[in-house]
């Protein structure tokens, strides 16, 4: 398999021959608004309320970040993993005859509102030209939960399994995840963004070195870093903790742009 890191949580993943986008955030640099902008739906501390999003560009023009795609994946319906219009619509730049594999029908609905022709709710056995997409649990939040969020397992005979951990926190459903599919590659989800009423909403070092420990050796893909205006931990300060943890020569954290090959 490739894992091509794109920006915040959307990756390229080859896989068994297909080509799958996650949680497609293509819009350019600060054209997402501020918090303030958004309203009071999510509430942060006060110095980033004027913080422009994404914070980052796209490290490649948005039409090759899509060429090839064969199928998206959106883990959830946030719009820090979606493109959002002020109408409502969502995923304007996606093709919309591609398939699209989601958490909920809450989610489906979304995108078929939003013209897309074909939607799947992903459940135990969800299939892709012989990939099985099956969503497992996560929790969006150390308070109350930012909404909710799924991980998702690939699984083919001629791959390693996959487990994009979405957003999500360490807590003992993630372990189970890891323990019930044993799988070859992890991807994590941890620059600690925090919002006031939900709490940390993602992983942050502690979460990381835990899910290191939990992994039996297969690598973890540190993903979703400094692209939010409420993360709280950096790529560099990441390095640095997970260095003082003695657990970075375990982790692998790309730039935006680049390729992993497992």
């Amino acid at each position: 398999m490739k894992i091509q890191q794109i920006r915040n949580a959307t990756l390229r993943i080859e896989y068994a021959g297909k080509t799958f986008l996650t949680d497609p955030w293509l819009m350019g640099k600060g054209t997402m608004g501020t918090f303030r902008s958004l309203g009071n739906k999510f509430r942060c501390e006060p110095e980033k309320l004027d913080i422009p999003m994404p914070m980052t560009e796209l490290p490649m023009p948005p039409e090759d970040v899509l060429r090839g795609v064969d199928a998206y994946i959106c883990t959830h319906v946030h719009p820090d993993h979606i493109d959002m219009s002020p109408d409502g619509a969502i995923g304007g730049s996606l093709d919309k005859n591609i398939p699209v594999f989601v958490q909920s029908m809450e989610d489906a609905h979304a995108f078929v509102r939003s013209g897309f022709t074909e939607v799947t709710v992903m459940y135990e056995n969800s299939e892709f030209e012989g990939v099985h997409l099956v969503k497992v649990p996560a929790r969006h939040g150390t308070k109350i939960p930012c909404g909710p969020s799924c991980g998702v397992m690939l699984h083919h005979p001629a791959e390693k399994t996959l487990y994009l951990a979405g957003d999500t926190i360490w807590y003992d459903a993630v372990e189970k995840n890891i323990r019930t599919w044993n799988p070859g590659v992890i991807v994590v989800n941890a620059c600690a963004a925090v919002l006031l009423d939900e709490g940390r909403l993602i992983m942050d070092d502690a979460d990381v070195e835990k899910t290191v420990l939990a992994a039996d050796g297969a690598p973890v893909v540190v993903s979703h870093m400094d692209a939010v205006a409420h993360a709280t931990i950096s790529r560099p300060e990441m390095k640095k903790r997970l260095t003082e943890r003695g657990v970075w020569d375990k982790v692998i954290m790309p730039d935006d742009g680049e390729t992993l090959t497992f």
